[in-house]
């Protein structure tokens, strides 16, 4: 009978399990740099008067 590859399965989990961080990582890059994109809104606070 053949000798299961543990090794194999655990490096395969270990591979998911960072893809699926790398993934998240870039998720939220994404979503910080898209919020960073939308213009702020000037305030009458920070206006100059003339």
């Amino acid at each position: 009978m053949a000798k299961t590859n543990y090794t194999f399965e655990k490096r395969q989990k270990e591979l998911a399990k960072q893809k699926k961080q790398a993934d998240k990582l870039l998720k939220k890059t994404a979503a910080k740099a898209d919020q960073n994109e939308q213009p702020q809104p000037i305030s009458d606070d920070n206006a100059v008067a003339s």
